[in-house]
Parts: C-alpha cells; sequence; structure tokens
C-alpha cells in the first residue's frame, strides 16, 4: 500500500460568536483539511485547527505551502503509510519548526492506519485507559458581567474547572474578574487563568501576588514563550502555580522546563507538540518529570478535537487530569453535542461532549465522517485547494 494523493483544503469556520483573548478576536476558525489517499482507495483526514501568527506562527498560506511544496512530494506520495515513526523522523529533520503542518500530517497518517487496521486511533495509542477525559471550560477574555454568568452555567452543566482569558481591558480590570467570579463560584470551585504570554516579569509578578489571594489552581503562560528562566523565578516568588504552554513546545523545551524547575505542569497541544507520535514522546518527559498535564486546542471542528480525546484516554498519565479541548463547543455556542445534531462542522459526526465529558468516537481511526457539502461551501475567501500526486 501507497500514498498516491494528498490534498488540501483551506477552510474558514465561523464562530457563533466572537471567542476573545490577549489581543486576539476571533470570529472565524481558519484551518486546513488534509486528506492522505492511497492506491487502495482508503483516505485519512485531519483538520490543523485554528492558524495564528501569534501563537504557533503559521497560516494556512504556510501550512498548505509547507504540505504541498515540500512535505507531500519529499515525504509522503509513494510511502507506506503505516510507517508514521519514519515519516515523522524524516519531517523533523528535514523541516525545521512548522509543528502545526507537521501535526496534520500525523494526524491523517494515524487516521489511516486506524482505517486500514479497522481500529479506533485510541487502540494505536495503547488501548482504553478512561472511557472519556474530563473537561474544563474556557471563558472568553470579558468583563465580570460577561463572564461570571458563562462560569456559573458551564459548572451546572458539570465542567468542573474555569479557565478565565486575560486581555478583556487593563490588567485591573483581569484582577476584577477575576475576584468577581471567584466570589460567584464560592471558594471551592477550580479557577485558572491563562494569559498567553502577554505579561512581562513586572507585570507577572506584581499581578499575581494580587491573584494568590483567589485561590487559583494555576496560571498558564504567564511570560513569553521563550523566558524560561523568568518564570523559574517568578514561580518562586509567587503563592499560585505556574504552568507552562507556549514555552512548552519540543521535548528539549521540556527539559529545559523542568531543569531549571520552571513549572508546576505543563499544557499540551497536539499541534503544538507535532502531532501524536511526538505527543507520546512529550507526555513521557512529563510523566518522567511527575508534571500533571492539561490538554487544549487550537478551536477546532470535531476532526480537531478527535486527536486529543483519542490520545487522552489512551495515555495513563494524560488521562488522569483535566482538559480543555472545547473547539466544537466554542465554535457551535455549545454546551454538549449529545442532544441535538451538530450540522454545520467539517465532521459529520462530532466527537460527544456530555456532562464536561468528552468521549472520542469509535470505528475506525477517529472514526469521523466528513462533511463535504460543509467543505465546499465553507473554502476561506481568495484561497483555494492544492493537490499533489
Amino acid at each position: 500500500m501507497k500514498i498516491s494523493k494528498v490534498e488540501a483544503f483551506p477552510v474558514t469556520t465561523p464562530l457563533h460568536k466572537p471567542f476573545v483573548m490577549p489581543g486576539t478576536h476571533i470570529t472565524g476558525i481558519d484551518s486546513v483539511v488534509v486528506k492522505i489517499h492511497t492506491d487502495e482507495g482508503l483516505v485519512g483526514f485531519a483538520d490543523s485547527g485554528d492558524t495564528s501568527t501569534w501563537y504557533r506562527g503559521e497560516t494556512q498560506e504556510s501550512i498548505i505551502g509547507m504540505l504541498c511544496e515540500h512535505i507531500a512530494p519529499r515525504f509522503l506520495i509513494g510511502q507506506d503509510p503505516r510507517d508514521i515513526e519514519k515519516i515523522v523522523g524524516w519531517m523533523d529533520l528535514f523541516v525545521r519548526d512548522n509543528n502545526q503542518a507537521k501535526a496534520t500530517v500525523d494526524f491523517a497518517l494515524h487516521d489511516l492506519k486506524g482505517k486500514i487496521l479497522d481500529t479506533p486511533v485510541y487502540q494505536l495509542l495503547g488501548g482504553r485507559c478512561a472511557e472519556a477525559s474530563v473537561q474544563g471550560w474556557v471563558a472568553s477574555a470579558g468583563s465580570p458581567e460577561q463572564v461570571v454568568p458563562e462560569a456559573l452555567t458551564a459548572l451546572e452543566k458539570g465542567f468542573c474547572l474555569i479557565k478565565l482569558k486575560t486581555g478583556h481591558g487593563t490588567i485591573d480590570d483581569d484582577v476584577a474578574t477575576v475576584r468577581a467570579v471567584r466570589e460567584a463560584v464560592g471558594d471551592d470551585v477550580r479557577l485558572t487563568v491563562d494569559v498567553n504570554g502577554f505579561w512581562n516579569y513586572d507585570q507577572a509578578l506584581k499581578t499575581l501576588r494580587r491573584l494568590d489571594a483567589y485561590n487559583l489552581e494555576c496560571v498558564e503562560q504567564p511570560l513569553p514563550h521563550w523566558d524560561i528562566e523568568g518564570l523559574a523565578r517568578l514561580r518562586d516568588r509567587i503563592g499560585t502555580p505556574v504552568f507552562a504552554d507556549e514555552s512548552a513546545q519540543e521535548p528539549h523545551h521540556l527539559k529545559e522546563i523542568i531543569d531549571r524547575r520552571a513549572a508546576d505542569g505543563l499544557f499540551i497541544k497536539m499541534q503544538k507538540a507535532g502531532g501524536l507520535l511526538k505527543a507520546q514522546r512529550w507526555l513521557t518527559l512529563a510523566r518522567l518529570a511527575d508534571l500533571p498535564v492539561m490538554s487544549g486546542c487550537m478551536i477546532g471542528s470535531g476532526l480537531e478535537a478527535s486527536p486529543s480525546a483519542h490520545l487522552m484516554v489512551a495515555d495513563q498519565w494524560a488521562s488522569q487530569f483535566t482538559h480543555e479541548n472545547l473547539g466544537p463547543l466554542i465554535i457551535h455556542g455549545r454546551w454538549d453535542t449529545d442532544g441535538e445534531p451538530v450540522t454545520e462542522d467539517i465532521a459529520r459526526n462530532v466527537p460527544v461532549f456530555a456532562d464536561g465529558r468528552l468521549y472520542p468516537n469509535e470505528g475506525a481511526g477517529f472514526g469521523i465522517e466528513l462533511n463535504e457539502d460543509f467543505l465546499a461551501r465553507n473554502i476561506t475567501r481568495d484561497k483555494t485547494s492544492r493537490v499533489v500526486r
């Protein structure tokens, strides 16, 4: 069996309502859907999730260009799709960075291998340790009047943790929102704050000393991604645990964080890690350092949510913790997907979110059926799909 064709589609999925985070006001998800075809008629699917210049430094154009001009012709066409280790090794050797592009290829290969072997991806990753992954809710940045009702509803819907995004206004506004949410939900509810690396050291130190009073479970990425030494200094001077996200990409970044004792925990995204194969290595390092792990998302479709959904129930270490893989819920303005069907999504059968838990689809691969009508209607304006044979 050989890979015979690779297709890449730029897709824009509108959000039910804008999502606000530091310096960013998201109204639509610009992603890349990839299909990897074999000469025996099987096809593997993947969705990159939202692209961004500030988080990963990748766009639809960069992902499609890297995939169609370099990765597909050099490392995919003519190869056995089951040889994922070899293909990922080639990509890492000859393509520097571009982890979101490489992850999308890895996802499609895992989906395809699951279809070849007629088994769910979670079985390829070690089998099932849990039926579902427990999810926390991520609130869009906003005023107390906006965020408090959302947090209370999320708790009623079964989510066990509330993450608050900063960046709605000033730092004083961020502190006011944390204070208001804490007063509304009580002392026992798990709260976290995500800065996305937008504070400098002075801002982080002064603000987090104020936030220590509100018993946060953690602050996520309070400093820029490159300042691992700063994270270590900050961690020693505040009471709130520090979790690394943007700083924790490749295994050598994790080693530096561990060696410097720069974090109390880690956030993983499949795209940041470079795919499922590399995410497993990433999680091994976290486990060896006894660091808890939370899995986020790039905000994406039911297809984008699937790699994490499968890995988080298959990895024994990761399955113990709370995650935030909420893309379809954020896109469609939903609290669950087990009631009214989701129709306007890249996936026809979005994985089940119910009572604050995410269940991976059964069936071969990711168990996802592509919504071809949605793809055709939502090709990103003024952009075109590409094919490599």
